[in-house]
């Protein structure tokens, strides 16, 4: 289980605190959606991803050559509930407004399949 200092360093840096608020609104994303909302490069999306998911923040699963991304379902509650609230808090304000604005966009979405 996660602790609270493992926890809050991975939401240190910006690229995965936009990652885990979109995430923490959506539900699921894939990386082609998370790289279009955010305007980044995959490698650095993924590494990023991949960052969080080692720290067990996310969850991950593969279908066919894309992988979707989820907040970790075992995640414990209180962590879950910081990431909701500082979701809902920041909806308005920059860059996380804009990040789904850009997501909203993505080609990818619903009801396309990942990734065009």
């Amino acid at each position: 289980m996660i602790t609270a200092d493992e926890f809050f360093p991975a939401l240190a840096d910006p690229t995965r605190l936009r990652c885990l608020l979109l995430l923490a609104g959506e539900g699921e994303l894939c990386v082609c959606e998370l790289t279009h909302a955010l305007d980044e490069s995959q490698p650095k999306i993924s590494r990023h991803l991949a960052t969080l998911r080692e720290a067990g923040i996310v969850s991950d699963r593969r279908e066919g050559l894309w992988i979707h991304y989820r907040i970790n379902p075992d995640l414990p509650g209180w962590a879950r509930e910081i990431l909701s609230t500082a979701s809902r808090a920041n909806a308005a304000a920059k860059p996380f407004a804009q990040d789904r604005r850009r997501l909203r966009g993505a080609p990818t979405r619903p009801p396309v399949r990942c990734c065009a």
